[in-house]
């Protein structure tokens, strides 16, 4: 299995509401660091997995609207909890939207799994990895 790999972070604010969230029950902000890789049993014809400038531009696109805002106060999210766990899946579904749509270029529609990795910290990540139908 081949894979390529891009990186970027965004910058936000969020609550969670119940006792398991202890004090982050309270506004409180995050950096994440958001890695996305792409994944294909076989090269496209030009030996790549998929254009990395297009899978980059994909993953701006998708968290440039996220960036700096209280996630609490966006529509998308209302009536969710915004954990790791739950952004991690929310990428995903606009990565996987971005490689059925053509947004990757060629070499795109080969994409057959991703996985959304976020770094909550040095110490706390997690991820949603899933195959492409």
């Amino acid at each position: 299995m081949y894979a390529v790999e891009v990186r970027d972070h965004i910058m936000i604010a969020h609550s969670f509401k119940g006792e398991l969230f202890g004090p982050a029950q309270k506004l409180h902000g995050a950096t994440f660091v958001v890695d996305v890789a792409f994944f294909r049993k076989e090269l496209t014809s030009d030996y790549v997995v998929v254009d990395i400038g297009r899978a980059h531009d994909a993953l701006k696109a998708c968290l440039g609207p996220l960036n700096y805002q209280n996630l609490d106060e966006l529509p998308q999210f209302a009536g969710k909890q915004t954990t790791t766990e739950h952004l991690s899946k929310y990428i995903f579904d606009a990565m996987a939207n971005a490689a059925r749509t053509g947004e990757l270029g060629p070499g795109g529609e080969g994409i057959c799994k991703i996985r959304v990795n976020l770094h909550e910290s040095h110490v706390a990540r997690a991820w949603y990895e899933g195959d492409l139908a």
